[in-house]
């Protein structure tokens, strides 16, 4: 009997492990089938919007960014006019961390504080809206709270600018500028209105000559476009400082009829 209870006690007991051991394998076999499953895509998703906008923050800070065309003072380079599809256009920042701007580059900038008297904050009053504003702003979603303005460079540091020739051109350092882009400007006739008549011609203006470091801007619109010329009675002569540039204007991206690359000529002759 003690044999038999014992023999019985013993395959009892071995019973009992090789259940806890299929039991345990189970549960480790069910756990491993657990960490195998993909995470919930609601899980995921805040993961991946905040990859997104660390993204967007880095290509709007380093690469470039999408800005829209307000006005008409670059037609018809760049539409902006009332009633009609502003462009947008993209504004690439690398050319100049190599480089400075070129006569002939279309860039947008940072209006200097002559430039910006009549600019009003887009932001709201409301705390938490322009908190969130701001934040939409890092990102791209929102446009700076800024003066930015788009314009052509003319004219670099070191440089004599003026108009107008015999011909009403342009002049950098006594040289007429070759300027395709333009097609609204100013009346010029010669022997009627010019530079030297009573009636002097609206296109007139300067010699200014360029400080170091900063740059002579117009509008491709030259009779209605607040640029340089507007401003030459202000500290810098209606000059900007080349590091208030943000980019050059590269590419039209809306509207999709306007899509191409903005003109960069060589104005200067050489």
């Amino acid at each position: 009997m003690n044999d038999g209870d014992s023999a019985g006690k013993h395959r009892a007991g071995g019973a009992d492990e090789e259940t806890a051991g299929n039991s345990q394998a189970e549960k480790e076999s069910s756990q491993a089938e657990k960490e195998k499953k993909p995470r919930s895509f609601w899980r995921e998703l805040p993961i991946l919007i905040l990859v997104a906008l660390v993204l967007s923050f880095l290509l709007q800070t380093f690469i470039g960014r999408v800005y829209l065309i307000p006005s008409e003072s670059m037609e018809p380079t760049l539409h902006g006019c009332p009633g009609c599809t502003g462009d947008r256009i993209v504004v690439e920042k690398i050319s100049y961390r190599f480089g400075d701007p070129q006569p002939g580059d279309v860039v947008v900038f940072r209006g200097p504080e002559s430039w910006s008297e009549n600019y009003t904050s887009r932001r709201s009053s409301n705390a938490v809206i322009r908190g969130a504003q701001e934040l939409g702003s890092l990102v791209g979603l929102v446009p700076p709270d800024e003066n930015d303005l788009v314009k052509r460079v003319i004219a670099t540091g070191g440089q004599t600018v003026e108009c107008c020739d015999d011909q009403g051109r342009v002049l950098v350092d006594g040289e007429p500028l070759t300027e395709p882009y333009v097609t609204m400007d100013y009346p010029f006739t010669p022997g009627v209105q010019t530079c030297d008549t009573a009636l002097k011609s609206g296109r007139c203006f300067g010699p200014v000559t360029v400080p170091e470091g900063n740059l002579w801007v117009m509008g491709d619109n030259r009779s209605n476009s607040a640029d340089s010329r507007f401003h030459v009675y202000d500290e810098l002569q209606g000059t900007i400082p080349v590091d208030n540039v943000i980019g050059k204007a590269t590419f039209i991206v809306l509207p999709p009829t306007r899509w191409g690359t903005i003109s960069s000529p060589d104005i200067q002759q050489q």
